[in-house]
């Protein structure tokens, strides 16, 4: 599987949101890719679920078939992990 973290320049915050879906995953045994970047970027990746702030979230789901979760606090495990949670539950493949 492949996620994006995305922030605006994908630098700061998304390598910081990359880190808690890496964690998240892990927990759950969970094998996946995991690439922080920039919103331009991200608008035409292939990714299977995407993780972002709830201010680009919207732009988002508006320009990529893929899912999209607005995160609040991206140092919190327990909300990317429910997140991810949510795409295994509704959007995995097989």
């Amino acid at each position: 599987m492949k996620f994006l973290a995305v922030c605006g320049f994908g630098v700061g915050s998304s390598m910081v949101l990359k880190m808690s879906i890496e964690k998240a995953a892990k927990e759950r045994g969970i094998e996946c890719d995991v690439e922080n970047t920039d919103l331009s970027s991200a608008k035409g990746s292939d990714a299977d679920a995407i993780f972002t702030s709830q201010e680009l979230g919207d732009d988002l789901k508006s320009s990529t078939k893929s899912p999209v979760y607005p995160i609040k606090r991206y140092m919190d495990k327990e909300e990317v992990g429910a997140a991810l949670d949510d795409f295994l539950a509704n959007h995995a493949k097989g």
